[in-house]
């Protein structure tokens, strides 16, 4: 006989929350690493080129008087 306590189309599900699945311990090493590397503080070459061609771009070229 049917569960005629749960709708036509719902299905029973067991939910299993985050807290309770087992996850797998984080290696402190690893961590301790990724917090002592740091980003670059200037610019990458193709950055800086890149930069460069837009400002030759911007700038007004005139032509020399002679």
């Amino acid at each position: 006989m049917a569960n005629k306590s749960l709708a036509t189309r719902q299905k029973m599900r067991l939910r299993i929350e985050p807290s309770q699945q087992a996850l797998k311990p984080r290696n402190p090493v690893a961590q301790a690493a990724m917090a002592r590397a740091a980003g670059s503080h200037t610019p990458g070459t193709g950055a800086q080129r890149q930069a460069a061609k837009q400002a030759l771009k911007k700038v007004k070229l005139e032509p020399e008087e002679e």
